[in-house]
This record gives structure tokens, C-alpha cells and sequence, in this order.
């Protein structure tokens, strides 16, 4: 009887992820013909390239060889099947591949993306858990009223606001840009990844530890934990196997979508400080209406919101015993 329970759950989460997956895909080809629409509008690429004065000859035979003079859905089904191929295409403005292109820039916002989420996650969760022990003690008071002023300042406020501090006028302490030196990685330059790091975990870190109380809070007065109180449990115990587990449930959509906005809010915050990722390469493309590198990473960011949203349903179910037993 245990076994065909567990069986049947096993079929119900893998039934999940399937329909979820399928989802994610249509998501993601409504996201790529929003995309391809809105890159049109950048401009005549072939213009770009040669500028105002190129002549009518030119302009026609560049647009020859780019593919520009067959029809717009033509050119769309050329792009899909380029990246379901793994082709990106090739840059107008670098002319080279833009996976190449891209490479070491995606590497550098991986690099300053994981930082920030190791370090936001487990402090925002520890704050937040430990606010909802201490509800309405001065504890509680302070980290919220500080976790609401983070959450109300864009972050590209909190980046100027840090490199006042710390790197210009206050204290000399970091670097107030950080530049990689081509051929390096961020990690050969630690101080470099400090105020990026800082700026993203202070506009993502507000955001998981107000859920958190709330989702702690109200587990804590859930009948459950009364009952496990009642039974005689020591505390620790009742808040590590009962307590954290249920409420970490909201949180991991919270998570998922604080991950998701590094992943776009990153480009600020490099813009900032000059920091050379994919920030500063969307940047240069839609100045230089570098319509493959614009495409590549719009559906770059769409696919990492897709993912990390299947990740936090799937991660939702299997630390929640109540969901699981719905499956």
C-alpha cells in the first residue's frame, strides 16, 4: 500500500514537471515573437553598419547578405531554427559569432549573479525567520523598517549610494568601478565583485525576508506546530523539521523571482559600475543596432525566468508535505 502511495506521487510530481515544462515552452515562443517584433523596430540594421552616408548600392548589398530582403517571417523562422540549432547568428557590429561574443561576458554576470545569491538567500531567510521569533520585539522593528527602505530604493540609487560610501568620499575602501581586464576572470579581482555584489543583494535581499516572516509567522500559529509543541518537542526541534520546512514553501516563488530579476537587474547595476557583462553588451547592441546580440539576450533572460520558476514550483512541492500529498 506504502509503495503504490509513493509510486502514485512520484507519477503526480513527474506529470507536474511535464506540464510545466510544456508550459515554460510556450512561454518561451510568445517571448521570442514579442522579441523578433520589437528588435525590428530598432532600425534598419544595414544602415547602422554603414552609416548615413552609404549609397543605395551598398545598403542593398548588405541587406543581400544579411537576409534582410526576404519577408519578416521568413527571417523569424531562420532565427528560431538558428537557436533551436544552438546558433546564435552572428553580430553586425563585432562580426563574429555571438556566442564567442558573449562568452566571457556571460561568465562575469554568472560569476556576480551566484555571489549575490548566495550571499541574499540564506540572510534573507535567517532575517526574516528570526524577525518572525522575535514579532514586535525591537529586532523585528529595525529589519523590517530597514528591509522596507532597501525595498523603496531602486537599485541603482543603492549602487551610487555605495560607491559614496565606500569608494569616493567617505571611505576609500573598494574600487568605484570594476573593470575585468580582457583575458581575466572576476575571481582574479575579488575586490572588484564587492559593491556589484552589495547592490544586488540589498535589491533582492528586502523582498525574500519580508515573505519569509510573514510565511514563518503564520506557520508558527498553525495548529501542527501547536500540536508538535504539545507532544513535548524540544524547540529547535519543532522549528527546524516543522516550522522552516512549511514556510520555506511561498518563499521559493519569492526566490524564483528575486533570482529571475538578478538576472535582468544585473544590467543596471553593471552599467553602473562598469563592470563588463552582459549589461554592458545589451547596452552597446541596441546603440549599435546589433539585432542578434539583442535577440540572444532577450531570450537568454525569458529562458532563466522560465527555468528558475520550474525549479521553485518543483522545489514548492517536494519541502511541502501538504502539496505533495495533492499530486
Amino acid at each position: 500500500m506504502a509503495r503504490s502511495v509513493r509510486r502514485r506521487r512520484r507519477g503526480g510530481i513527474a506529470a507536474f514537471i511535464l506540464r510545466r515544462l510544456l508550459l515554460g515552452g510556450v512561454v518561451l515562443v510568445l517571448v521570442s515573437v514579442v522579441v523578433f517584433v520589437a528588435t525590428q523596430a530598432l532600425g534598419d540594421p544595414a544602415r547602422a553598419i554603414l552609416g548615413r552616408d552609404a549609397t543605395p548600392e551598398r545598403l542593398a548589398a548588405l541587406r543581400a547578405q544579411l537576409g534582410l530582403n526576404s519577408s519578416v517571417f521568413t527571417q523569424y523562422v531562420d532565427w528560431v531554427g538558428g537557436l533551436l540549432r544552438g546558433s546564435l547568428g552572428n553580430s553586425l557590429a563585432a562580426q563574429q559569432p555571438v556566442s564567442e561574443l558573449l562568452g566571457s561576458r556571460l561568465v562575469n554576470s554568472l560569476v556576480l549573479v551566484s555571489c549575490a545569491a548566495v550571499v541574499s538567500i540564506p540572510l534573507s531567510i535567517a532575517v526574516g525567520s528570526w524577525a518572525a521569533l522575535r514579532r514586535d520585539r525591537l529586532f523585528d522593528s529595525m529589519s523590517m523598517t530597514l528591509m522596507l527602505v532597501l525595498a523603496a530604493v531602486p537599485e541603482f540609487v543603492v549602487a551610487l549610494l555605495l560607491v559614496i560610501a565606500l569608494a569616493t568620499t567617505v571611505l576609500h575602501v573598494f574600487p568605484a568601478i570594476s573593470p575585468v581586464p580582457p583575458g581575466q576572470r572576476p575571481w582574479d579581482h575579488p575586490t572588484v565583485l564587492v559593491l556589484p555584489t552589495a547592490a544586488l543583494v540589498m535589491g533582492v535581499a528586502p523582498y525574500v525576508a519580508r515573505i519569509m516572516r510573514a510565511s514563518m509567522i503564520e506557520v508558527l500559529e498553525s495548529d501542527f506546530v501547536e500540536m508538535a509543541r504539545l507532544k513535548g518537542l524540544p524547540e529547535r526541534l519543532v522549528l527546524l523539521r516543522h516550522a522552516l520546512p512549511n514556510a520555506l514553501g511561498p518563499v521559493f516563488q519569492v526566490i524564483a523571482i528575486s533570482l529571475a530579476y538578478l538576472a535582468g537587474g544585473v544590467v543596471v547595476v553593471e552599467y553602473v559600475f562598469n563592470y563588463p557583462g552582459i549589461g554592458s553588451a545589451l547596452q552597446d547592441a541596441v546603440v549599435n543596432h546589433d539585432v542578434p546580440v539583442v535577440q540572444a539576450l532577450a531570450m537568454l533572460i525569458a529562458a532563466v525566468y522560465v527555468v528558475l520558476n520550474l525549479l521553485a514550483d518543483v522545489a514548492t512541492i517536494l519541502v511541502t508535505p501538504r502539496l505533495r500529498t495533492r499530486l
